[in-house]
């Protein structure tokens, strides 16, 4: 019986590690090129809109990303983290600004309020962003939000934030 599971064991092993070894790798520039698009939620106790400008007030510490397959990567990153992604990568929010739809809870009811988003700012916890509404009417008494932000293309490279929360999420 040990002689039969030793011979069945070892050429399983053998071709176990050949395919490993033979299967193709992507280079570092593959690697580099790679990209994952990634969706964020922020959430916050009220939100404004007034002149322009639409400020999560009491905004989460943290932002919630995820992304589609196949990549299907879910995590969060530090709210002020995210604020200098804003500005990198060729197809960077500065560049090409998001869309995003806050859903407000006001007096009993759920209103969604679809905006450009343009130059954040945080300070203390208030999150403010230059808005364009482009669809729904701001309610005139704010209430709890969750804003739900377009894709950003984010680098998958082993040290990218992305890569690294790909990494973690395999670990579990």
């Amino acid at each position: 019986m040990k002689k039969r599971i030793l011979v069945t064991a070892i050429p399983l092993t053998i071709l176990l590690v050949a395919q490993i070894v033979l299967l193709p790798q992507p280079s570092r520039a593959q690697q580099k090129e790679q990209m994952v698009q990634m969706l964020f939620v922020q959430s916050a106790k009220d939100v404004t809109f007034e002149g322009g400008k639409m400020t999560l007030k009491g905004v989460s510490p943290a932002t919630v990303m995820f992304s589609d397959r196949p990549q299907r990567i879910a995590g969060q990153m530090a709210t002020d983290e995210m604020i200098p992604l804003w500005k990198e990568g060729k197809d960077s929010f500065l560049k090409d600004p998001p869309n995003a739809t806050a859903s407000i809870f006001t007096d009993g009811k759920l209103v969604e309020v679809v905006v450009e988003l343009k130059n954040p700012q945080l300070k203390g916890d208030d999150l403010t962003y230059d808005v364009r509404i482009l669809e729904g009417k701001p309610p005139e008494k704010g209430g709890l939000c969750s804003l739900f932000i377009d894709i950003i293309g984010m680098p998958l490279t082993p040290m990218s934030y992305a890569g690294a929360a790909r990494r973690c999420w395999r670990r579990w």
